[in-house]
């Protein structure tokens, strides 16, 4: 399944876009083709999967003193199978997701 995504969606149907694809990440992964901030093309076999998430390290001298991280209503961040690590992306970016 390829979904395309379109330069002239409305806020609303970029925010549905990214509801739709956390879900889909969320229980299996897709490749994502996307522009990168400096121009180039990027693409990239990601999850949100439980399964395939490395278990997450706990500093317990940095837990009470390390602030919370605002979370960004213009990005995704999604787990890089290939790389084994966490990578992030502007939604708008997003040419096509290939499930």
């Amino acid at each position: 399944m390829m979904l395309y995504t379109n330069e002239h969606w409305l806020q609303d149907d970029w925010d549905n876009f990214k509801g739709s694809l956390k879900t889909l990440l969320k229980s299996s992964e897709a490749t994502v083709c996307f522009t990168k901030k400096d121009g180039t093309e990027r693409v990239m076999r990601c999850t949100l999967n439980p399964d395939f998430l490395p278990l997450p390290k706990v500093d317990e001298s940095k837990v009470a003193t390390k602030p919370e991280r605002k979370k960004s209503d213009t990005s995704l961040a999604v787990y890089d199978l290939d790389a084994q690590s966490w990578r992030s992306f502007v939604i708008t970016s997003i040419k096509n997701v290939k499930a």
